[in-house]
């Protein structure tokens, strides 16, 4: 730490929206903690872009993302600044979204975008903790860089999915039991679906993602899933969501032929080892997600979480509208 850092002793206050009430230390330095606002957005923006190396424009599309993004009520729409003086010194950005499953609902948060000043690395345990206060929601980070991985181990984050199961789907055969059509979400199925996953479908689209249904004669099966390209030169897609990891066995085939012809040719899974009927090939530590809270999520959902809402690398020819 610089001699500038060990100068810096703060009264750390924790706003809840209110105006701070508390007096600079002695040290004539002041820290708060609070919600990211509105009027925020661009400060917050170039932070992160000077803590990242990344373009400005990105964490400004990020952040008017998250404007339009369905938070619940009660949670925080962008996330936690740290201010020194009223000058940003670290952020984090943070997606609270209702997640539905088996006629259940639960409130989850994708951690992303954690930074904090060099001068200030000493509190960032304690802006940590206001970020991940809410005992009753689960937190995932799904894009934690090795270097930050012993961190949010020690914050409590358990791994719930170990590496990635590279798929080849296109040399799948059909499932047995009928024909399947593969569309997008320009056509209703005309067969039973669920609602909240045609919302889901439809915001992905237009997160740059590829929303489809596998519809057979009994109902509509949704995924999601973001073009990638592997190793700079194979292009594919990583899975964002569909409803369990059987049903892209089960159609494996005909949407691996429906991506094949649009030039992608294999599909990246969250995985914690080989997936039975499945060819492809296990990467132990490739792209690790961790979770803390009382609702580990399961394989197969990663859905309105960084990796779909505002990738890194931005995909080819997604809007860059709001830089």
């Amino acid at each position: 730490m610089t001699d500038a850092a060990e100068r810096v002793q703060p009264a750390l206050l924790f706003d809840q929206g209110r105006p701070a009430q508390s007096s600079s230390s002695s040290h004539g330095v002041r820290l708060r903690v609070r919600e990211i606002t509105e009027a925020d957005r661009e400060p917050v923006a170039r932070l992160l872009a000077r803590g990242f190396q990344r373009p400005v424009w990105y964490y400004l599309q990020a952040l008017e993302r998250l404007s339009r993004h369905p938070t619940p009520v009660g949670s925080s729409k962008y996330g936690f600044l740290m201010e020194a003086d009223g000058v940003p010194v670290g952020a984090v950005l943070l997606i609270f979204s209702t997640i539905r499953s088996g006629g259940n609902a639960h409130t989850r948060c994708n951690v992303t975008s954690w930074y904090v000043e060099p001068a200030y690395k000493s509190y960032a345990a304690i802006f940590t903790s206001r970020a991940l206060r809410h005992k009753d929601v689960t937190y995932i980070n799904v894009s934690a860089r090795p270097a930050a991985r012993p961190i949010i181990k020690a914050q409590g984050f358990q791994t719930y999915s170990r590496g990635q199961y590279v798929a080849i789907p296109a040399l799948h055969p059909g499932p047995t039991e009928g024909p399947v059509r593969i569309c997008g979400i320009d056509s209703t199925p005309d067969v039973p679906f669920e609602m909240t996953d045609m919302e889901l479908l439809s915001r992905h689209a237009g997160y740059g993602c590829m929303s489809l249904w596998c519809v057979t004669k009994e109902r509509a099966y949704p995924f999601v899933v973001l073009p990638r390209v592997f190793k700079r030169l194979l292009p594919g897609v990583q899975l964002i969501y569909c409803r369990n990891i059987e049903d892209l066995v089960r159609f494996a085939g005909p949407l691996g032929r429906f991506l094949a012809l649009r030039g992608k040719f294999v599909v990246s899974i969250d995985s914690n080892g080989p997936i039975t009927g499945l060819m492809g090939r296990y990467i132990e530590g490739k792209s690790p997600r961790f979770f803390k809270g009382p609702a580990p999520p399961r394989l197969g959902d990663i859905s309105y979480t960084q990796a779909a809402m505002f990738p890194w690398p931005w995909p080819t020819g997604a809007n860059q509208s709001s830089a």
